[in-house]
């Protein structure tokens, strides 16, 4: 967190998902919310990512072409371990690989999509 506003330090916060509309609106959202907001469009750039943001929070797709946003919510925790996850999907396909993480002793919390900004703020607020 080194950016501030005033004398509050921004929270980072890294939004990753493959439809760019609703990572760009993410962003935009939370930048008007107060948070530092960057928007990536792939999995692999959610990792890529990491080193040179360091953010406090993921936001991720869970369903990405290539890097499931899964894969880069670990890939995360393994290099920001005080980084919150939260992981949002509109496809059912999403329980097998939420079991498969479970199973490996990943624990992600989920939101379904479409995700309303406010219930986004609550979350990343609380």
């Amino acid at each position: 967190m080194t950016e501030t506003t005033g004398n509050q330090p921004r929270a980072k916060v890294l939004v990753a998902d493959d439809e760019q509309v609703i990572a760009n609106t993410l962003a935009i959202i939370l930048n008007q919310a107060g948070f530092e907001a960057k928007a990536v469009y792939s999995g692999e750039k959610a990792v890529e990512a990491l080193d040179s943001f360091r953010p406090d929070m993921l936001i991720s797709d869970v369903i990405m072409t290539g890097m499931t946003g899964i894969e880069a919510a670990i890939e995360t925790r393994t290099r920001l371990p005080h980084c919150k996850i939260l992981l949002f999907s509109g496809q059912a396909a999403t329980a097998d690989l939420l079991d498969k993480a479970r199973s490996q002793g990943h624990e992600f919390e989920i939101l379904a999509k479409p995700v309303h900004p406010t219930d986004l703020l609550a979350k990343l607020r609380g």
